[in-house]
């Protein structure tokens, strides 16, 4: 402890060490040097430690003469000590004694007062205890005297005592029996008490065989006071569950045995609903005094009431409910969904009206946190209920959203089966005759699955490839099935035992399908807004207010289904250019027909352009009904822009290639410097290269021209300007040489 309590003097600042690291317990003088050695050499190491062993020396020396008088004083100072102490040893162990001794005396006295204390306590219990035992005593000789002087006038008046007396004997009764019972609880273990319990337990059953008994008289006679005397002696002797007990037996449970009948709510169209309407009878017609007495109805005074009773929790209910699973088992299964629907609804709505006969909320709470009410509920397998729900939903889903694309049922607002469907499990979760409050979040799952799976089926079908069909085919929607389907799936495929998907090649859709696919994909976004007002009420219902949550939950879902329309709209409008071009092509061949044919000069546009024009005029006409006129006017836009952009590259192309022909026969006709002519007609008009240029002029004016009758700015065709100005120089030129 000194080594740490010890300063070193200080040292120059720029020592390589720290002076305290010498003061350690773990001092290492291997660890010390390694450590130094990483900063210095082992040279300037030394130096530092020399230096520093000089200081420890002159430090040491200050310290040896600055307490050099007190050493030499040391000795001196000690000289005759050893006589003093032994002159105190001898007072001092006299004192010790003394010490020793008014100790043991105190010890003693505490030792003695302590005793005492123990024996006054232990005589104090034992007089506590007897008195008790006294008490026990007496309140069992006291109500043995009053049954005794009870009995003796009961004999000698023939029983003309009345009730009312008989209820203020049993009160009086009940009060000392409840001392009784408090005395005897703490006078426990005692020999006298069990010498005295016979009779304890003799007036216990006489005491309770006179309460029910009265009980049983006064509600056979519907007197309210002796009901009311009884009530409170059960209360008074705290045994309240038991009146409530004797109640549902002698009372309830009859009336249970007789309304609750299989055989009846089974043969009787509207027999459960029945069933429960005699139930709700059965408190304002049999539990009308108890509730009086008991302060459950409203019209019961205040000062008359006798408070702890709860007879339609404690006594009705329990017996409802053991009636029912006892003796209509089958009002629990769920194996047909419909029917277990109906009964479970009628039995909450029952459940429901029971909870308004309660005369209070802390009624109706202390009903809901009853075993036998949790019991009833538990009794619902509504998760199995759920599961049949989702098959049904499920496979019908998945049935319509298999292989085939079929049409919608007459009167539906969509065109495919597919979407039909998806609205119509949408519409199912949520009608009536499915939803049920405690599975509203299984619902909504449900809902959100339906959305999600719709959502891929959609990304399946948009990269399946288009199907070629000609015109008069695809005027009319013609679902695409397994057998029409360009690709057929073998038996085994179809079971899933076959080859796996990789190997499969795709199935194909026609372009008819695939515009009723972006169709019903549009319309069916713009309604699941309509989902959420149709949620709403059934959400309210079970309390949920969080409907942002919801929406924004809806919105995730729209966005997710928004995602697959650019697919879709690049689809169909690469169909629309690509079937548009296959015609517009043909421009290739107009060089063929004037070239060395001897044709007229052309007066109007080729008949490719009105067959080019054909899938633009078809969707514009045909699906007015189901698309939505920004939806075409953007396929339009697009669609000509492509094809008119392939088509101005066409058409330079022919132009060129015209031009070249021309320069080609230019040349030779100087090589052979003979005086024949450009080759033209018979009748020497325009030559064949500009008409070849002036059908391209009249073909491309035309399409412009059918381009605006379809609403279509010409200004809004990308190429289609470049396309323009490049067959009126080709015009110009023609006209120019024929002038």
């Amino acid at each position: 402890m000194e080594t740490k309590k010890m300063n070193l003097p200080r040292g120059p600042e720029n020592l390589c060490f720290d002076k305290d690291e010498f003061m350690k317990p773990d001092f290492d003088v291997d660890h010390f040097v390694s450590d130094c050695r990483k900063r210095v050499q082992l040279e300037e190491l030394r130096e530092d430690l020399e230096l520093y062993y000089k200081l420890l020396k002159t430090a040491m020396v200050e310290l040896i003469n600055k307490d050099y008088a007190d050493f030499v004083n040391l000795s001196t100072n000690l000289v005759g000590m050893d006589k003093a102490l032994n002159q105190l040893s001898v007072p001092l162990g006299q004192l010790r004694e003394e010490v020793m001794s008014l100790k043991s005396c105190v010890s003693e006295g505490i030792q003695a007062v302590d005793d005492r204390m123990t024996k006054q306590e232990d005589i104090r219990r034992k007089k506590v205890c007897v008195l008790r035992l006294i008490h026990v005593i007496q309140s069992v000789e006291k109500i043995e005297k009053i049954l005794h002087s009870q009995g003796t006038k009961e004999l000698s008046s023939l029983e003309g005592n009345s009730p009312l007396l008989t209820g203020q004997v049993l009160e009086r009764i009940a009060t000392e029996f409840n001392q009784l019972q408090f005395h005897a609880v703490q006078s426990k273990g005692t020999p006298l008490l069990d010498k005295v319990r016979p009779r304890i337990a003799g007036i216990t059953a006489m005491l309770q065989q006179s309460l029910e008994g009265l009980l049983l008289e006064g509600l056979q006679t519907s007197n309210v006071d002796i009901i009311r005397h009884c009530l409170r002696t059960y209360a008074t002797i705290d045994k309240t569950r038991d009146a409530e007990a004797l109640v549902g037996q002698v009372l309830v449970k009859p009336y249970i045995d007789e309304v609750i009948v299989e055989q009846y709510v089974q043969s009787h169209p509207n027999g459960l609903q029945a069933m429960y309407n005699k139930l709700l009878e059965f408190v304002p017609h049999h539990c009308r005094l108890l509730r009086e007495v008991t302060g459950g109805a409203i019209s019961s005074e205040k000062a008359d009431i006798v408070p702890g009773y709860d007879f339609l929790v404690n006594s009705v209910w329990p017996e409802i409910v053991h009636g029912l699973e006892e003796k209509l088992p089958s009002l629990f299964n769920p194996g047909n969904p419909d029917v277990f629907h109906e009964k479970y609804t009628t039995s909450m709505d029952f459940v429901r009206k029971f909870e308004r006969q309660c005369g209070s909320q802390a009624s109706v709470k202390r009903l809901r946190s009853h075993p036998s009410y949790h019991s009833f509920n538990n009794k619902w397998n509504l998760p199995v209920y759920f599961q049949i729900r989702f098959r049904e939903i499920a496979g019908a889903l998945e049935e319509a959203l298999s292989d085939t694309l079929e049409e919608a049922p007459a009167g539906s607002s969509y065109c495919l089966l597919a979407t039909h469907m998806v609205w119509m499990s949408l519409l199912k979760c949520w009608s009536d005759q499915m939803f049920l409050p405690l599975l509203a979040h299984r619902l909504w799952k449900l809902s959100l699955q339906i959305l999600a799976r719709y959502s891929v089926f959609i990304g399946e079908v948009s990269v399946r490839p288009i199907s070629c069909e000609n015109t008069k085919e695809s005027k009319k929607f013609v679902p695409v099935g397994r057998k029409e389907s360009s690709v057929s799936l073998n038996p085994g495929e179809d079971q899933g035992h076959g080859s796996s998907p990789e190997s499969q090649p795709l199935l194909s859709i026609s372009s008819t399908q695939l515009v009723c696919v972006a169709a019903d994909l549009d319309k069916l976004q713009d309604q699941i807004l309509d989902i959420l007002e149709m949620i709403k009420p059934k959400l309210e219902m079970i309390g949920f207010k969080n409907v942002s949550c919801i929406a924004g939950a809806l919105e995730d879902s729209k966005a997710s289904l928004s995602a697959c329309m650019p697919t879709l709209n690049n689809r169909i409008i690469q169909d629309l250019s690509e079937s548009s071009f296959a015609y517009l092509k043909s421009a290739l061949e107009v060089p063929r027909l004037y070239r060395r044919t001897n044709k007229e000069v052309p007066t109007k546009a080729s008949p490719y352009v009105d067959s080019a024009l054909k899938p633009f005029y078809r969707l514009q006409n045909e699906y007015k009904d189901i698309l939505k006129q920004p939806m075409i006017h953007q396929w339009l836009e697009s669609a000509l822009s492509e094809s008119t952009q392939k088509y101005y590259e066409t058409v330079s192309d022919v132009l060129s290639s015209v031009k070249k022909m021309e320069e080609s026969l230019k040349r030779l006709k100087q090589a052979r410097r003979t005086a024949a002519s450009n080759p033209v007609g018979t009748n020497g008009g325009m030559s064949d290269d500009n008409k070849i240029r002036l059908q391209l002029a009249l073909d491309v004016e035309y399409f412009g021209e059918q381009i605006r009758q379809m609403g279509v700015e010409t200004s809004s065709i990308k190429s289609f300007s470049a396309l323009t100005e490049l067959v009126l120089t080709a015009k110009d030129q023609a006209t120019a040489e024929q002038s």
